[in-house]
């Protein structure tokens, strides 16, 4: 018998279901700043590829037919890296302006005394994203003591 070594599993893309494809696509695409990379928009197989630097990293799929369901077995949220507090601030500071709605006021850390930390929004469909960073918060309160933020919204 033969043995192959495998390494580690990490994430390779997210696959989100949306109910307005053009919506979404406008959101990560014009908001957060993916690149598209191909869509299908036949009348029945709507979806889109959203990337970096070519790879994939997201796809929309618009399959939904009601918005994020917090409670649904599934999806908790998807959180996005940034390398620095500024940048996260930047985003913070690009979505207010378009109206979006935050769990948080600021960028936060993740649980007392934690150096990781970020913004928590929602997209179109209310699915809750988080940009973070981790580290640059050290001293910054969080606004849930006892567990991670990102679990409190």
């Amino acid at each position: 018998m033969t043995t192959t070594a495998i390494s580690a599993l990490r994430t390779g893309h997210i696959g989100l279901n949306v109910t307005d494809l053009d919506r979404s696509l406008g959101f990560y695409r014009d908001v957060l700043g993916f690149e598209q990379l191909g869509e299908g928009k036949e009348a029945d197989r709507r979806y889109a590829f959203l990337g970096q630097g070519g790879a994939l990293v997201l796809t929309l799929w618009e399959q939904a037919s009601g918005p994020f369901a917090p409670a649904a077995a599934g999806l908790h949220h998807l959180a996005l890296s940034a390398d620095t507090v500024e940048e996260v601030r930047a985003y913070e500071e690009r979505l207010r302006a378009l109206g979006v709605d935050f769990a948080y006021e600021g960028v936060v850390p993740h649980g007392e005394g934690a150096a990781s930390g970020g913004i928590f929004f929602h997209d179109p469909d209310g699915t809750r994203l988080e940009i973070s960073v981790p580290a640059g918060l050290e001293g910054a309160p969080a606004p849930v003591s006892a567990a991670p933020t990102c679990g409190f919204f």
